[in-house]
């Protein structure tokens, strides 16, 4: 063979070599000469609480980890200590879109307030599901879609059932804190289905405010009021048990016909007790499901819901050992 073959065939050779040790890394795919992505990167969602301190947003914190180990994304869980940061939560929606993550799953502290940021979001791209509470945009356009529960619905639930406790006795609601409109819309709802029974209520217009704390000092401010009624509606974890810490200081638990919403242990210890008569009990973990689940689907052109209740149910010392209630209660 003469020499000038054997150099082509050498050179052949390792350019056969090189091609086989040219492979794309794991988990990134090479451009081929038609175009195509350059490489397929994890799917990041970021999902934004209201806060992180309530035991309520700890199952949703689950629901979302859940769906994101089967659906194999990545989920990033960040949100403000307490729930009435919303400069923070406003700028931690503008954080994720600078690090453009993938999607981005959002509990509103405030509905007006956070429209902006979402659109900025959708407008780079980004995919937003928004959970828990309203958003006052276009689902569809604006925004993937609602996942959470039904909260007029929900706060009729518990108005309905305080009505059959106390009759037509007086009542009084207290609110949770303005702009929040997941907690508003069970506000109003308890307070149509009180009236309709033809209940008193003798104060709505006080707001406990974010934490346990605030809620028992406002309640401690009214309690004359809250005195001569006869029961009180609260919308939420924070304010029911800064109201039940309220009237256990002013011996009055177990007294004044107590209806809340959410469930946190000491909540669930108070109901069995007969502290407090009923919780409106929604269901976190499939709500931060949902949330990530829809994002998901966005992100992946597949159809999606412009909203999905995903439920709430009124649990009483009678049914809170039933097996369809026992799951949605802390242990």
């Amino acid at each position: 063979m003469k020499s000038g073959s054997k150099i082509v065939m050498l050179v052949t050779a390792c350019l056969g070599l090189a091609a086989c040790d040219s492979k794309p890394p794991a988990g990134k795919s090479a451009v081929g000469t038609t175009g195509g992505p350059a490489k397929t990167e994890k799917v990041r969602v970021a999902v934004i609480p209201k806060g992180t301190t309530h035991v309520f947003w700890k199952g949703v914190e689950r629901g979302a980890k859940k769906a994101g180990e089967e659906l194999g994304v990545e989920i990033i869980w960040k949100g403000p200590p307490k729930e009435d940061d919303r400069a923070q939560q406003v700028g931690l929606v503008d954080q994720f879109i600078g690090d453009k993550v993938s999607a981005i799953v959002l509990a509103p502290l405030d509905s007006k307030l956070l429209v902006g940021p979402v659109k900025r979001a959708t407008e780079s791209g980004i995919p937003v599901s928004i959970i828990d509470s309203g958003l006052e945009a276009a689902p569809g356009k604006d925004f993937v879609g609602y996942y959470g529960t039904d909260n007029n619905a929900a706060g009729g639930l518990g108005g309905t059932h305080l009505s059959t406790l106390v009759g037509t006795g007086k009542v009084v609601v207290m609110r949770y804190t303005a702009g929040s409109a997941s907690t508003t819309a069970r506000e109003d709802g308890a307070i149509t289905s009180l009236k309709a029974a033809g209940v008193t209520i003798t104060s709505d217009n006080q707001f406990g405010e974010v934490t346990p704390e605030s809620a028992k000092s406002k309640a401690l401010q009214m309690i004359d009021t809250i005195r001569e009624a006869k029961g009180v509606f609260t919308p939420n974890e924070s304010t029911t048990y800064g109201m039940l810490l309220a009237l256990r200081q002013a011996g009055l638990a177990g007294k004044i016909t107590l209806v809340g919403f959410d469930a946190s242990k000491p909540l669930v210890d108070a109901l069995r007790s007969g502290e407090i008569a009923a919780l409106v009990v929604q269901n976190p973990e499939m709500m931060g499901r949902r949330g990530v689940e829809q994002a998901v689907k966005k992100l992946r052109g597949e159809p999606t819901s412009e909203s999905v209740d995903t439920g709430a149910v009124l649990v009483t010392k009678a049914n809170m050992d039933s097996p369809d209630v026992k799951g949605l209660l802390p242990e």
